[in-house]
Formats: C-alpha cells, structure tokens, sequence
C-alpha cells in the first residue's frame, strides 16, 4: 500500500471507536484523528469540495495529510479518500495547508512540503511549495518535477524556514500565489510569486509586511476582490493584545485595500479581526459560481485544551459552519449560507415579549438555530443561555451601559472556560442575533453579521435547555429557534 491507502484502510478500520458524545451534526469535522485548516476550498464540476489538514491516525497534530469531502450546499459533507499523503523527499514530514485552483477541466492542489533537516524533529526545518494535479477531483498525482517554488526562491528580508502555505488566485492570463512569512525577526509578511503556466514561479514582492503588534509570523494568506477594494486575510501568530480584542494565542484579521499586481504591493488604512470570538482559525475563501464569496474556517484554537483528544475520544477539530462574506461600507460583513435555512425542523417561535429577569423556553436542544432581536428599553443588560443546565450554561450577553456583547464559556462543561467581548452598537435600540449551537460550539452573528463570534463548548449531555433574560426590563421583538437536521 502507499501511504494514502494505508490512511484510507486504517481509517475505515477505526472509525467506529470515535466516541460520539461531542460530535457536531451539521457541522464537518473527520471521520477520525485530527483535522485543522481548511485547504483546497474550491466549487469543481458540480461540487463543493474541501480538503483539510488531517493527521488521520489520532487525535493530535502529526505528519499532516490531505483530508477530503464534497457537498452540493456546504452543509451536508461526504467523505472521499485522502488526497495528499507525506512520502516524497520534498514533503516527507507534512503535506502542510494551501489551496486549489481549475484549469483546462483539472483540479490543481498547491500546498507546502514540510521538511525536518535534523533527525530530532525540532525548529530545524525547511519549507517548500508542491503541486498535485486531477482530473477528477479525486485521485491526484504530484508533480514530478516537484518543489516548483524551492529555498533558494524564498528573497532576503524573508524566513528561510517559515515559508508556507500558498493560495493561488489569476489575474487575466497570469497566476499568482502569496506565501506566509516573516522577516527573521518577529514581523510578519506576505510574500507574492507569480507564473504563467503554474509550473515556472518569479518572486514578485514583499506584499505586505506587519509590525510589532500584528504577529511574529503569518500565515494562510487569502485575497478576494470586491468592486472598488481588495481584502486580504492573513492569520498572525502572537498578536499582541489591543484592550479586549486579540486575546487569542492567534488571530485571523483582514486588511482593506488595493492589490498592486503589477508592483506585488497591498496598500491599507486599518485592519481588523475576521471574528471576535475564541475559536477560528486559517479561514480560507471560495468564490462559487453564483459569484457568492464564501468563507469557513477551522474552529479550534492552537495552544487550547482540545477536550475530545484530552478524553480520549478519538476525533478533534470541526469546520466552522461556511459563511458569505460581504463588503459594507469600509468593513466586512457576514452571514450564514443560505442553504442552511433548508435543514431547519420543528420551528418554535414567540414574539413581542416584555422581560425582567429570566425565563426558560418551552424547547430544548443540542443543534439549532435561534433567530431573535432584542428592544433594549431600560435594560442594562439582556441575552441567551444557551445548553443550560443544572450547573452549566453558555451566556451570550449584551452589556447596554458598556456598548459590550459578551461571550461568556465559564460554565459551559469540561473545557476552557472565559469571555470574549466586542463594542457593537445597538440599531435604534434593537439587537438582532442569528445563533447557531451544535452540540460542542456556538456561533454568534451579530446585527446582521456585522460581527461574529465562534467558540468551542464541552457542556454535560443533560444541558439543553435554552432561557433568555434580562436586567431591567427589554422587549423580545420576536424569537425562532429550529433544530437542524442533516440526516
């Protein structure tokens, strides 16, 4: 066997010891081990297809594979085989993150060889980018003349080991790919090459390069281009914490600007963190053919108690539920699939409701959805417990007098515990959620997606009630909640 069948094989025979009691339903994780960063995210003869970094025989971070599936609405995944395996000598130790792109009817996969230079497996390590090539989307085949971006390609001023993760995009008749970086001296950039057959790559430039504040090293670069402005996305390792945002051991942000291809230059005013939560991470964008641009994201967090590896389960890391992405005045927005909406059951639904205090729903839940705009009146504060129970609960809160929206995992079960906060502004006094919970995490969208929030829970199997409440008197204007079901 090679190495991809004998991942395949052990897979299938391993599978059922996955302990199911965190599984999401609606969300995609792997069928066993570890999964991280989305890679490969691209719309290809009919499907979605989505490829992970996967070390498919435990739950912990190891020799990174190519995980794969495929949906027809981002919502409902099937398996396919294992895409990428480590065994050349120019990825021996990690098929590590990139992307995809089509070209003449084939699937092309773009993605860095990891490399130890010494036998103790250390920080001594070098990084090269690879391509793999399909012409059905399943079966792939390395280039035999692989690396096509080497070492001696990476400039001066750039890391001679961090030098990974590609993402491939074209500009008329010429493609490009950007590379995370650093500087060798704790400043993180984006590197830019470019090609006209995908085989033969030309430095270009520096694209971008951070400072002291925005990571020692970046990685998973992304762009996408609106009407009048480019965005680029890039996830920076170590951000140094700015009041109550950046408080995770990484952060994804996103600068808005203007590409300059001709120069490999990225031009900006601000950036910003792509979600103010705990749990999101190397977001990856697809732009499908209805022109939607379509963004998920692993949702975990490095250097964080994985609780279903801790126990023992056999399985960790999920996808965060994919979300479109919209350009609104100078920032972005976002909002969840449409197809979601499909898969909703069982619809529970109360409206124009005064509260001053809590009261428990007459529905309960693991995975759902609840739609529902407070009316802030005199209130000082107001919001959801979602999964409560006797001694849990997860609390999604507005703070009036602060401006604050609070995510609070302090009780939320056997994982890490603390709060997330972001400043939003209430809409004539009104605060409208979209809140999907699936058995271990929660995402939050935040006044029609100007905001989102992302976090990981672990709460007891009995914790499923569901109350809101307030602290002072608010308005319920109306509030729906569903279960969602792929089966």
């Amino acid at each position: 066997m090679n190495k991809i069948d004998e991942a395949n094989e052990f897979i299938k025979q391993n599978k059922a010891k996955v302990n199911p009691k965190y599984r999401l339903k609606y969300h995609l994780m792997g069928e066993y081990g570890w999964i991280n960063d989305p890679n490969g995210f691209i719309q290809y003869k009919g499907n979605y297809h989505l490829f992970y970094q996967h070390y498919p025989y435990d739950a912990v971070w190891g020799p990174m594979h190519w995980g794969h599936a495929i949906s027809k609405d981002l919502v409902k995944w099937f398996y396919l085989p294992l895409a990428l395996a480590p065994e050349e000598d120019y990825d021996r130790d990690g098929c590590f993150s990139g992307s995809a792109i089509e070209k003449n009817g084939k699937l092309y996969l773009f993605y860095t060889g990891h490399i130890y230079t010494k036998k103790e497996k250390n920080d001594d390590y070098k990084q090269v980018q690879n391509m793999a090539i399909s012409a059905d989307g399943i079966a792939f085949e390395k280039y035999e003349k692989n690396p096509i971006i080497d070492v001696t390609q990476i400039p001066d001023k750039a890391s001679k080991k961090d030098f990974r993760d590609p993402r491939i995009f074209k500009i008329g008749d010429t493609y490009y790919l950007l590379i995370g970086s650093n500087d060798e001296h704790g400043i993180g950039q984006i590197l830019m090459y470019k090609s006209i057959d995908l085989i033969k790559w030309e430095f270009v430039n520096i694209l971008l390069k951070g400072n002291e504040d925005t990571g020692i090293n970046w990685e998973c670069p992304d762009i996408v281009r609106f009407d009048d402005r480019d965005i680029l996305f890039v996830s920076a390792q170590y951000m140094r914490p700015n009041g109550i945002y950046f408080k995770n051991t990484h952060s994804s942000i996103y600068f808005m600007g203007e590409l300059n291809s001709e120069e490999g230059k990225f031009t900006y005013e601000d950036y910003w963190l792509v979600d103010y939560g705990f749990d999101f991470y190397a977001p990856q964008i697809s732009v499908d053919k209805n022109g939607r641009i379509i963004m998920i994201a692993w949702m975990n967090m490095w250097e964080t108690d994985l609780v279903t590896n801790r126990l023992g389960h056999n399985w960790a890391g999920a996808m965060t539920l994919p979300r479109e992405v919209l350009a609104v005045d100078e920032k972005i927005h976002f909002r969840p699939i449409s197809e979601i909406t499909k898969y909703r059951k069982k619809e529970y639904s109360l409206q124009d409701l005064k509260l001053d205090g809590e009261m428990c729903l007459e529905t309960i839940g693991t995975s759902y959805e609840i739609d529902v705009e407070f009316e802030s009146l005199d209130a000082k504060e107001f919001g959801l417990k979602v999964r409560k129970g006797k001694k849990e609960e997860t609390v999604l809160s507005y703070n009036c007098q602060e401006s604050l929206f609070i995510f609070n995992r302090d009780r939320s079960g056997v994982g890490p515990k603390g709060e997330r906060k972001t400043l939003v502004n209430l809409n004539e006094g009104r605060l409208r959620l979209r809140v999907f919970v699936d058995v271990s995490s929660v995402e939050v969208f935040i006044n029609e997606g100007e905001e989102v929030m992302t976090g990981r829970i672990y709460p007891d199997s009995e914790s499923i009630n569901i109350s809101i409440f307030s602290v002072g008197e608010c308005r319920v204007l109306y509030l729906k909640k569903w279960d969602i079901d792929v089966d």
